[in-house]
């Protein structure tokens, strides 16, 4: 099982287009934690920044694309998208592992571990701050992929994330390189 982890698209179409060709095209689904087209009030607007575009490829996209609401995310960019923006959580059995997505927009670090424990999650995904994070808390992996495109990290580095085969990994979309890596069993 391969499943591309993306969050803090807004509206980068060649990140996105790099980051699928690069790492999503063999994966069996992805899982977008929101703020998909929408650039943000807060952000300055990328050069890449084509929301129309981006909507037209993940509209093709032939891998399955799961994808919750962030705060950027507006009512018209489910107008525009043919895949539906889940709002304010999604959750998905796979392969066993059940798998809670949120923005995380307004969750405390207490509020996401009382959820994920609620909904007896393995792994609980957020997105929002931009920079990426994996830590395991009492048997459930707390996964930020960070942003591929406007990433608020110091190196500057953009990330996404996957589950593949029996790890959860981070990965630096320019090169490849495995940031950070925890094994599921």
């Amino acid at each position: 099982m391969k499943v591309g982890i993306i969050s803090d698209t807004h509206g980068c179409l060649k990140t996105w287009q790099t980051v699928f060709d690069r790492y999503f095209v063999d994966t069996e689904l992805i899982i977008h934690a929101g703020d998909v087209l929408y650039h943000g009030p807060r952000n300055t607007i990328p050069a890449e920044y084509n929301p129309k575009q981006l909507a037209d490829v993940l509209n093709s996209c032939p891998v399955p694309i799961i994808t919750a609401c962030g705060n950027c995310d507006a009512e018209v960019d489910g107008m525009v998208l043919n895949l539906p923006i889940q709002s304010p959580y999604t959750y998905l059995m796979l392969n066993g592992l059940r798998i809670a997505v949120t923005h995380g927009h307004n969750l405390t670090d207490e509020t996401k571990q009382e959820m994920a424990k609620r909904l007896k999650a393995d792994i609980f995904i957020t997105g929002h701050t931009h920079v990426a994070t994996l830590e395991k808390i009492e048997n459930i992996f707390f996964l930020n992929p960070g942003s591929p495109g406007m990433t608020k990290r110091p190196d500057g580095r953009g990330t996404i994330a996957w589950i593949n085969e029996n790890k959860v990994e981070i990965l630096d979309i320019a090169t490849g390189q495995v940031m950070i890596s925890e094994s599921l069993v």
